[in-house]
């Protein structure tokens, strides 16, 4: 590998991290970086952003819990229903072109982005729609079905848990926020129980790649607990956008 393109994944991998502890979205950097490595497919790039954004969700879910103290009630199963999921989308990932469902997924960014912006006080109070076993319930469909797209495609994982846990569940955007964190790792390690015995991961880059998404991650949680959940509606709506764009970019022109 290059220098060049080493620093670069250095660079994506921090940034990423940033991205991910605030709103999620981080594999929209990190998986066009990846794939700038010679000889690299597909399925590897995704295995080995996988494990990068492990160490990311981790250092990031770590430092909301020390700050925020989410319930774990909801988390804890949440997050074992999303690795489940993730580990059927991972193999999906092997059989299934992500370009099969990307135009539903879009469709899906522009309805959330036009929610959060047409609905400028969702997610600025905890107020929860469900108790008890319907709660669950929701928070559990809701880890089934992101962590088997994050196993399958992934960029985004992050923001579309935040979003379903605000505007399905009632909760506010910071305490969505550190939530997620702790959902998006499960749905890592769904991945990666399938892509390392196959022998996707790419363990050197994996690692350096991860190293990097982990700084980037404690700063971000950081600044998002200190900021609040103001401060995430805004980087999500940012990243919301981004992520149509390149989405929308790769439907329409899918041999660029």
């Amino acid at each position: 590998m290059q220098t060049g393109t080493l620093v670069l994944i250095l660079l994506a991998g921090f940034a990423a991290g940033w991205i991910d502890a605030v709103v999620g979205g981080g594999g929209l950097l990190q998986l066009p970086a990846l794939l700038l490595v010679p000889g690299i497919s597909p399925v590897q790039a995704l295995a080995t952003n996988k494990l990068g954004s492990l160490f990311g969700t981790t250092t990031s879910a770590i430092t909301y819990y020390r700050r925020v103290h989410p319930d774990l009630r909801t988390a804890l199963p949440m997050a074992a229903v999303a690795l489940a999921g993730s580990f059927g989308g991972a193999i999906l990932a092997t059989l299934l072109p992500a370009e099969v469902i990307k135009p539903v997924i879009i469709a899906a960014l522009i309805a959330v982005g036009l929610f959060t912006m047409l609905r400028p006080t969702a997610g600025e109070l905890t107020a929860l729609r469900y108790s008890g076993a319907r709660h669950h319930a929701t928070a559990a469909v809701i880890g089934l079905v992101i962590g088997g797209y994050d196993g399958l495609i992934g960029p985004g994982t992050g923001s579309f848990l935040i979003i379903a846990m605000v505007t399905l569940l009632g909760y506010d955007f910071l305490a969505a926020s550190a939530k997620a964190k702790i959902v998006n790792m499960a749905t890592n390690l769904g991945a990666l129980a399938f892509f390392v015995p196959t022998g996707h991961l790419l363990w050197g880059i994996g690692l350096v790649l991860g190293m990097a998404n982990m700084l980037g991650g404690y700063l971000g949680a950081r600044m998002a607990v200190s900021r609040g959940s103001k401060f995430i509606r805004i980087v999500f709506l940012c990243v919301v956008g981004v992520l149509i764009v390149r989405l929308g970019y790769d439907v329409l022109f899918p041999e660029a």
